[in-house]
Parts: C-alpha cells; structure tokens; sequence
C-alpha cells in the first residue's frame, strides 16, 4: 500500500460525491477510513500518528455529511432525484470497496479498467472523459482496427513518457503480523479484536472517575509523551484491574482509552480464547501476546477476566482452564521487560471484573494496580444526568440536583435508564387511547415536548438501583485489603 493510493481512494470518493452517486461515495470513504486506521498501526511517531489522526477525522466528518444527505433526500422521497444515484451501488465500486475493507492489513486500489466491449460501468462516471475512448468496431478488411491500434500505441507511449517525468512517490509498506504460514486461523481470529474503528468515547463523556482517568492516562498516554522520563523504576505500569459493582463505568473507561490514546488496542473476552481443540487456547494466548509486542504500544483489554483466570485448585477447575491460566500468567510476565527500556515497546493488560475476589492469586499480583470504580457521587450523578440529557428540551420545573439527591446508590447504568424512560414520558402521554393509524399521522412537532419534573419522578418509581448496600460493603473491604490507587 502506498500514500498515493490511500490519496486515490479519497479523490474517487469525492468524485462520486460530488456526481451525486451517494451510495458508492459512503462505500469508498469506509474504505478509506478503513486503509488509514491499518496505516497507523505501522506508524511509529507520535507525532506523525496524531496528524493521521486528524486526517481520519476530516474523512470520517466527509463521510457524515454524505450520509447527511442521503438520509435528507430519501426522507423527502424525492422522486426527481435518479434512483441509482441515490439506493443502486455501481458493482464494480462496490467490489473495489470489499476489497479494501477485507484484505489485511491494508487494501491496494486498482486503477478501474473499462469493459471489454469498451462501455461505461453504468453509472454517471462513464460520461466522464476516462470512458469516453470506445473502441470502434472492426471492419471488414481490418483497416479501420489497425489504426485505432496505431493510436493507443502512441497513446501509450505518451502516457509513459508523461509517469517517467512525474516526481515518484516513495511506498510505505504497513507492518503485518505473519509467522511464515503458521496457524494463520488464530491469526485472523485475534486480528478481528484489533479495535480499528474509533469507539468515539472521550474523556468527557466519562462523569467523576478522576483517580481512575488520572491514572490510565499516566499508564498509557504520558510514556508515550515522555518516554525518557518513563524507564527504570519509573517504566509503565503493565497491568491495571478495574474493579466494581455492574454499570458503574469500567467498560466505558476501556472504550476511552482506545479512543484517546491512539494506541493499537485489542478487546478480548473468554470466547476469543476459548477452542474446542486441545492446545489451541494456550496457542490462542500466546499468538494474542506476541501480536501485543508486534504491534507496540498496545493495549490488551480482557473484560470479565474472572471468566479466563479464577481461583486455581478448585474442585471445578477443568484440566484445560488450568493450563490457559498458566499461559496467560507466563506471557504477562513477559510483557515487562519489553517496556521496560522503550515505553513505544509497551504493552499493557487492561482488565475488569466485577468478581475481584475469584480471581486468581498469581494473577492479581500481575495486576500491579487495582483501582476501585465506584458508584457516583452527588457530584458525579449531576454530571451523568447532564451528559445523558444534553441532546433532550427540558421543562424549567426540572431540577437536576433534587433528581441527583433522590438517585443515591445508583450506578451510571441506573441513571441512564432513569432518562431513558423520563424521556419517553411525554411520547406516552401523547399516544395514549389513539389508534395505530392515528398514531402513523402524528407530525414531528407534535411529538416534540419537553420533559418535566413529573415525568423523572415517576421514572424514579419505576427504576430501582441495582446494586445493594451488602455488595458495595463486598468490594470496599475487598480494595481495601488489595487496592492499589
């Protein structure tokens, strides 16, 4: 793959574009979008990383508009509008742009060739001047073909005499991951965990937590500012566990780490290592730990790893889950000592479990900090309200401190389905004893009330907190014998 192909790729999808072929425009920018975020796995400068960073927004902000406006033009249902602009994908884009989502670990582009009857791909392109030279039909004795023939020679060698002057663009090769044809199935299992797409959570979309974003930032972000500063004692931190009641955010603080801190970032669960077959699941361990350090800095989240690593000499414990734990325990013993001296060789195992006390002794050791996420404060439950209700009108009665009061013991998930159902108060009200087809014929505006006190207090009745005091009582005497802040 090459810089000059990734520039291709973006010109034809503005082209299609701006010719009003919406469909293969979105195709190609996914494409697009797609090529970028495999091109930063190679990129080894931050600085650099972060510019190809903003490109990716830039396209990916094109990309909304063109959705935009396909979104506007079918809810309008023009019908001057030419249906194979708006619904139809040329099939030669649409297998173009497979091809660039598919391959591994970046597609190349070809130059689209035209047909061998010498006619357009059927879409408005092929009025364009690359579709315009038909080739003439043969006449009988053969005169008229030989000329033609005599014109694409002089054509050609036009054409090439043209590519020797033009300055050449040097090709940058993105780095894949390949054991020489070697379990290339496992390979392209873990591969599928890689977080390429933007998960598009920010720091800010996170309300209180402040000791556990202060430090995933000092985990994974300052190594990568300062990594003269991180060596020696001071080396980064290797493994973090996050740990308390359901909903509370720690999933979510996974999410913002992968969105801000631009590392490679790989989202593992128990199914991802799991086989059915014997020794694959250790195999599957190793190959996910040696990718880590292939593609460094990386992030390794392992979401309920209670699932993967509890309590070994149990009566349950099954042969085979034994021996992924140990493989687990020996590769994260390994991951130290590749950032130890280079923090752009780190690698670091992010895990949450809502079930500390299960997990395994030796385990939790490898997990140098343990953080406590705990249920939000006063301050924090105001904050959730207002990032949960920023996009929603609100009467004046609403006071989202008094609401923030009633909700003590609420976890995050809790306060979210609070505003979920307070916001469809008003729809309710509105429809209640009409019939289905004169609900259909209700405008927008009708639909479009504020929510009120009223309607946050009856939610309140409605949804009760899920996590009890006996729990909470469970974790704090848990942090408080193996935290580590």
């Amino acid at each position: 793959m090459s810089l000059l192909e990734i520039s291709e790729n973006v010109r034809l999808a503005r082209e299609y574009a701006l010719l009003g072929n919406y469909s293969s425009a979105v195709v190609c920018y996914q494409g697009v979008l797609e090529q970028i975020q495999k091109y930063m796995f190679s990129v080894r400068d931050s600085a650099v990383k972060q510019k190809w960073q903003q490109v990716w927004q830039e396209i990916n902000e094109e990309n909304k508009h063109v959705r935009d406006i396909m979104t506007t033009l079918e809810s309008f249902q023009l019908e001057t509008a030419p249906k194979q602009a708006l619904k139809a994908v040329d099939p030669t884009v649409k297998c173009r742009c497979i091809i660039l989502y598919r391959s591994s670990p970046c597609a190349v582009r070809r130059t689209p060739m035209p047909s061998r009857d010498g006619k357009g791909h059927g879409n408005r392109l092929s009025t364009g001047p690359r579709f315009q030279n038909r080739q003439s039909p043969r006449s009988t004795n053969g005169d008229r073909g030989k000329a033609q023939k005599g014109k694409d020679k002089k054509e050609n060698a036009s054409k090439q005499k043209e590519d020797k002057n033009k300055p050449e663009i040097p090709e940058t090769e993105v780095k894949k991951f390949d054991r020489g044809g070697e379990d290339k199935d496992l390979i392209e299992t873990l591969e599928r965990d890689i977080i390429s797409q933007n998960p598009n959570v920010k720091w800010d979309d996170i309300a209180d937590l402040e000791d556990a974003k202060r430090l995933l930032k000092e985990a994974v972000v300052l190594p990568m500012w300062m990594p003269e500063f991180f060596k020696g004692i001071r080396r980064p931190w290797k493994g973090v566990l996050m740990v308390g009641p359901p909903g509370t955010g720690k999933t979510l603080l996974a999410k913002a780490v992968a969105t801000e801190c631009r590392t490679t970032f790989f989202n593992v669960s128990s199914s991802t290592l799991t086989s059915k077959y014997r020794g694959e699941s250790e195999k599957l361990v190793r190959l996910l730990f040696e990718m880590a350090r292939f593609y460094a800095p990386t992030t390794i989240f392992i979401d309920e790893i209670d699932s993967i690593c509890s309590r070994r000499g149990t009566s349950e414990e099954h042969e085979a889950s034994r021996r992924v734990k140990a493989e687990l325990l020996v590769q994260m013993d390994g991951v130290g000592g590749t950032s130890e001296n280079d923090p752009s060789k780190m690698v670091m195992v992010l895990a949450a479990t809502n079930f500390p006390w299960d997990i395994d002794e030796a385990l939790r050791r490898r997990l140098e900090k343990r953080i406590y996420i705990p249920l939000p404060s006063a301050k924090g439950r105001v904050e959730l309200l207002k990032i949960n209700l920023k996009e929603l009108d609100l009467a004046d009665d609403v006071d989202m401190d008094k609401i923030a009061e009633q909700m003590e013991g609420y976890s995050g998930a809790d306060i979210t389905n609070v505003c979920r159902d307070a916001s469809l108060m008003a729809m309710r009200r509105r429809i209640e004893g009409l019939t289905p087809e004169e609900i259909r014929n209700i405008s927008r505006d009708e639909m479009h009330m504020p929510t009120t006190m009223e309607d946050f207090q009856t939610a309140l009745k409605k949804v009760s907190k899920s996590v009890s005091a006996a729990d909470l009582e469970k974790y704090e005497k848990w942090i408080a014998e193996f935290g580590s802040c």
